[in-house]
This record gives C-alpha cells, structure tokens and sequence, in this order.
C-alpha cells in the first residue's frame, strides 16, 4: 500500500512538490492522460455549496481512473452525534483519498491521522489551498512560468488570498500585492508566514488598504465579497469595499495585465461585466484549471507518484 499524502494547508508542501503539482496539473491541461489511481475509491465529502472544487475532483478522480463516492453535509453519522475521528479511523479503512469541504479547518486536519488516506482539504475558513494551486496552474500556463509574475490581488483578505500568500511567494522574483478593504486584510499570520517565504526565495508582498498608486503588474485578481454562510463583522461594509471593485478604470491602470477570478462572480459587485467578460479576463480559464490541477493534487496525494517525475506513464 502506498504511503498516502495530506493537503490541508500550502505550509505541507515542500518547494518540490508544490512545483511537481503546479507542472503536473499543466501537463494535465495540455493533453496529458494517465490513470494513477485506477482501482483506487476517492471520497468526497462536502458540508458546504461548491460548483467548481466539487465537479473538478469528482471527474478529477474518474479521469485518474479512480471510483468516487459522494457525502452531502447530512450523510454520515457525524449528523448523530459521532466523532470526527472515529469517523476518520473507518473511512481510512475503506477510502484511499477524502476531498473535505469544512468551514472547520481543525476538523479538516482530523481527518488526516492515518497514512492509509490522504486527505485534501477542499476549503476551510482560513484557507483555500486548492484554489491556490488552480491559480499558479493557470498563470503557468498563460505565461508559461510563475517565476518573476507581479499580481494585483484587490477585495477582502479571504481565504483564497491567504492561500495565494502562500503559494505565489514560493515562486523566485514573484510580486504580490495585496489592496484590501481597512478591517478586512489578509489574517496577520498568514502575511507574516508569506513574508519569510518571500524573503527565502526573492519574492515580494505587500499588503496596503487604499487603491492609490497601482503597481505595473502581469495580473489583476479579485473575489467576491459576499461568502455564502458568512457575514461581515461591520455594517458599513460597502462603503469600505466600494473602492476596491475591479472596473476598466482599474484595468486601464495596468494595461498588460490579464485578470483572474476564482468564480463565482457578481458582476457590478466586485467586478464589472466588461472586465469579467471583457478580452484580459482569463476567469474561466482559471475555472477549467481547477480539473487540470485537482488531477495532480489527487495523484500527489494518492502516493501513486514520487512526486517528481512528469513521465505520464506512471507505475503503481
């Protein structure tokens, strides 16, 4: 049995394998095809809405030629009362790998207490770390490398923008700048973390919360301001993000620049239709990246690979 491998947070990864994933999932997404996981049963267990990460593991994991099952939020006995990690100890039994959607991401980390499972972590409150890697995905294969790309990440410190912390200041020579709404800025930790990744490897981010004097970048990012099942701490929440929606003007401020969303969107809201739609929008792009690279995040964490070879004709 091969020794299963976890993805709760972008920290699990070393510089390696969080490149073989990135590089992987592009080979994925210019044609390449392998079957690692055939014979092997992916899970996925989603106690939260999701479109995107949902649909790109589910045929992810058939793709990789592995059988799924599917939980919704009531499914289990840990609708009755059992524990997570009981729970944990009988899925590892039956279950190679577990996808978890959990606003919880200490329930998430439950979940990865035996090598006989690995367990990806679909989104958590904190971070979204697979988001992150559809992202480097995407601007690898649009630009065909990370190394050296400027982006412009505009909108409220949220979950895909600690993971894009993260993840894009691994990368030598990257630029990360962060405009968010005051109150509303990535979690203190998270910059902190980034900043040392940053320093280890060349990189940059800065975090401002005004929109003055925009940096010449390669890429304009945003999210939506309104989470589902969440809400915000203050009541003037509009006023303060109104500043920061992504419009022409914005774009017309950084005019190479292509722009990127992790969908979904709600145009005139933190982005207007003609960026959204417009000819530098690469959204849904970035969208279809999340079946390339889920691919690899499943692969990587099924074990089936060492994690450092693209040769598709893998072994088991």
């Amino acid at each position: 049995m091969p020794n299963r491998r976890h993805l709760i947070s972008l920290d699990d990864l070393d510089d390696d394998d969080l490149s073989w994933i990135v590089r992987r999932g592009a080979w994925y997404a210019s044609g390449g095809h392998a079957e690692p996981l055939r014979d092997d049963i992916v899970a996925l267990l989603f106690r939260n809405t999701s479109t995107r990460t949902r649909t790109a593991f589910s045929a992810g994991a058939l793709r990789l030629g592995a059988r799924l099952i599917t939980y919704g939020p009531d499914d289990l006995q840990l609708n009755t009362g059992e524990t997570t990690g009981d729970t944990a100890a009988v899925l590892s039994r039956m279950v190679d790998v577990l996808v978890v959607r959990s606003a919880n991401g200490e329930e998430v980390r439950e979940y990865a207490t035996s090598s006989r499972m690995g367990v990806v972590n679909a989104m958590s409150a904190a971070e979204h770390p697979t988001q992150a890697l559809a992202d480097l995905t995407t601007m690898s294969r649009h630009f065909g490398a990370v190394d050296g790309l400027r982006v412009l990440y505009v909108g409220e410190g949220n979950n895909t923008a600690s993971a894009l912390c993260l993840g894009l200041t691994r990368f030598p020579g990257t630029e990360l700048h962060l405009r968010t709404p005051p109150g509303y800025g990535v979690a203190p930790s998270f910059v902190e973390r980034a900043e040392l990744l940053a320093k280890a490897s060349d990189a940059r981010i800065e975090q401002r919360h005004d929109m003055d004097d925009l940096p010449e970048v390669d890429v304009v990012y945003t999210t939506r301001w309104q989470t589902t099942g969440t809400t915000k701490p203050t009541a003037d929440w509009r006023v303060r993000f109104a500043p920061f929606q992504v419009n022409q003007a914005v774009m017309d401020r950084c005019p190479a620049a292509v722009f990127m969303h992790d969908l979904p969107a709600h145009r005139g809201e933190e982005v207007t239709a003609e960026v959204l739609d417009g000819p530098a929008s690469i959204a849904f792009d970035q969208a279809e990246n999340k079946f390339h690279s889920g691919r690899s995040v499943l692969e990587w964490c099924s074990g089936r690979t060492g994690g450092k070879d693209l040769d598709p004709c893998l072994t088991r």
